[in-house]
């Protein structure tokens, strides 16, 4: 089975070593294509109005100056030649990424490129508290990933879904099981801009989240991470939501006919 390993972190995040480590658990044919910088937050773009940088590192190993889509791509359209990984996966991820996050993160964005292309694809991301990124328990990821990703690739998933697997903040001992779950919702309330002012007395801005712990219900994959347990949430490319679209077609298609039998 040949595994294409990638992040959002960069080529030399931590993160990208745990999940080197895990891709070996399952095969001997591991490819690292990973961002030459940090593309946090950088979402499922692409590299469209530059130039991509390609620096070979090692056998099977490189670094792209671009997104994780654009490292996706690279390496199953030019550094493979065309020979398709097996599996693609994605992080791990230095902190969570759950809730509202999926739509933000650079390390779901390249398991969805992964899908798109038509290949089995897996993010996952350990979670970290208020001791900060200093305290990345890499070693929880380590010892759980390899099983949970057996399991999931012995039993399959279709091929317009992704899967995002999260690890909570514990050790590895700690950890209190598995939990199939669904996204969950972040409270947007906790979006804060925070002012600075640089040398030259302009300012300038940072985005982030309060750190507050939330009660978020039963199910959703910041519970489980809350309550000390990988969360395996499944998650649909097509964003179409179904039940909305009968609704629209009605206001919108409706209101004609009956202006045309007005006339």
């Amino acid at each position: 089975m040949r595994i294409l390993v990638t992040n959002d972190d960069g080529i030399n995040a931590p993160g990208l070593k745990a999940l080197e480590k895990i891709a070996r658990k399952l095969s001997s044919d591991v490819w690292v294509v990973a961002p030459e910088e940090e593309q946090s937050g950088s979402s499922h773009s692409l590299s469209l109005a530059n130039p991509i940088r390609l620096r070979e590192l090692g056998p099977k190993k490189y670094a792209v100056k671009g997104t994780p889509s654009d490292c996706v791509m690279m390496a199953v359209r030019h550094i493979l030649h065309g020979e398709t990984p097996d599996l693609v996966l994605s992080g791990v991820n230095r902190g969570q990424n759950i809730a509202d996050d999926v739509t933000y993160s650079g390390t779901i964005a390249a398991a969805m490129e992964g899908t798109q292309l038509g290949i089995p694809s897996v993010a996952l991301s350990q979670a970290f508290g208020f001791g900060g990124k200093s305290h990345v328990k890499w070693a929880t990821a380590e010892r759980h990933a390899p099983a949970i990703l057996k399991d999931l690739l012995k039993a399959g998933w279709p091929e317009d879904v992704l899967v995002n697997i999260n690890f909570p903040d514990v050790s590895a001992a700690a950890v209190k099981g598995i939990q199939v779950t669904k996204q969950g919702k972040r409270d947007q309330s906790l979006v804060r801009v925070e002012e600075r002012i640089d040398a030259r007395n302009n300012p300038y801005y940072w985005l982030g989240f309060e750190r507050i712990l939330s009660n978020p219900p039963k199910g959703t994959d910041l519970r489980a991470i809350y309550d000390g347990y990988v969360s395996v949430t499944p998650l649909h490319m097509n964003l179409t939501h179904g039940r909305t679209m009968s609704a629209l077609e009605t206001a919108v298609n409706g209101g004609r006919k009956a202006a045309k039998q007005g006339k």
